[in-house]
């Protein structure tokens, strides 16, 4: 694929995705609204999203030159999580569920959904070991007395989901990052130590095949920096690119570290 042709898919990326109402629900098929942009871009039926009802399926229509068909499941009014707090038993499940970062709370401590950033996806249910989740109609939609509010509603809704899933997606990748990281350079540290303490019969690998290891660690590390650079400069995502950038970088570095433990000791003069 041409840079042209990247561009230009991205756009319609873009386009279709300002389009999707960002709950972030699944409920297409797919992990969330951006991906079944792309998906819709590739082919996909533009008639799978509930939360969107059929006004976001004529939008599609119009704007893919697609028919507008009818919806494949029934539309879905704007919804809302609301935990019993005094059932909840703190066990974090609805927080991890969470697309938005909409609930707050810690182990073991009661939680609570912010109403204004609920997107209203049901992703937070069945998680709930003590069924303590309910979805009642939003407050906001339900205070809505025109359709120009109503409208307003969504167009709020969609822009807070958008940004707070793109934020925890960043959070996500950073943290899981993070660990890769910390988990490489223990390793690495692991085999400096090992080079430093007499040999003694070991069930474990040896010294020389463990620093092999870890630059092999690194190494797939550095590969799986590549590929998401790769994936953040074809859908031109800047935040993406950035973060590649960073983790790239980091993850040269480590393999750097990694070989020169590997590398035999220099004779002495």
């Amino acid at each position: 694929m041409t840079p042209t042709a990247d561009a230009s898919r991205a756009e319609r990326i873009e386009a279709v995705d300002a389009l999707l109402p960002q709950t972030q629900c699944g409920k297409c098929g797919q992990p969330g609204c951006r991906p079944y942009a792309e998906a819709i871009v590739d082919g996909e039926a533009i008639n799978r999203c509930p939360p969107g009802g059929q006004a976001t399926v004529d939008r599609l229509a119009e704007l893919t030159g697609r028919p507008p068909l009818p919806l494949a499941e029934p539309a879905q009014s704007p919804l809302m999580a609301w935990i019993r707090e005094d059932e909840c038993i703190g066990c974090t499940k609805c927080i991890q569920a969470c697309p938005v970062d909409a609930i707050l709370g810690a182990a073991k401590r009661m939680h609570t959904v912010i109403a204004d950033e609920c997107t209203g996806c049901e992703l937070c249910v069945a998680p709930c070991p003590v069924d303590c989740i309910d979805l009642l109609p939003h407050p906001a939609w339900e205070a809505a007395e025109s359709d120009a509010e109503r409208e307003a509603y969504l167009a709020r809704r969609a822009e807070r989901g958008r940004r707070r899933h793109q934020a925890r997606e960043r959070r996500l990748a950073r943290e899981a990052r993070e660990k890769r990281l910390e988990r490489q350079k223990r390793l690495i540290q692991q085999r400096r130590r090992g080079d430093r303490t007499p040999a003694v019969p070991a069930a474990g690998p040896s010294p020389q095949r463990q620093r092999q290891m870890a630059v092999k660690a690194a190494e797939q590390a550095l590969r799986r920096a590549r590929q998401q650079l790769a994936h953040a400069e074809r859908q031109g995502n800047a935040a993406a690119r950035e973060a590649a950038h960073q983790q790239l970088d980091a993850a040269q570095r480590l393999l750097d570290d990694a070989r020169r433990a590997l590398a035999p000791p220099a004779p002495e003069a």
